[in-house]
């Protein structure tokens, strides 16, 4: 090492350019989270556990948007049914 260096053409800031699309955020995550995700890259041989963590997230996001989806589909369904028995139940009285 140089006992001296000159940083006056040194820029501040990331060495790595960052990634289009992606925010660097500091979150903290219980310890067996954590645990399980790095066992999971180490059984798969190597890999990267943030980008699982992000493939986990984004997986539940959608579950969320289907199961809401479904609900909403249900519901409807049963509404029309109900509206049906009803008009059913007035003209057989009729």
């Amino acid at each position: 090492m140089k006992r001296q260096y000159d940083f006056s053409n040194a820029r501040r800031g990331p060495v790595v350019p960052r990634t289009p699309g992606k925010t660097r955020i500091t979150i903290r995550l219980d310890n067996d989270i954590i645990e399980h995700f790095l066992a999971t890259v180490d059984r798969a041989g190597g890999g990267n556990y943030q980008t699982l963590i992000n493939d986990a997230l984004r997986e539940y996001i959608r579950g969320v948007r289907i199961e809401r989806l479904v609900r909403d589909a249900i519901r409807r369904e049963i509404k029309a049914a109900s509206r049906f028995s009803s008009a059913a139940k007035v003209s057989r009285a009729v």
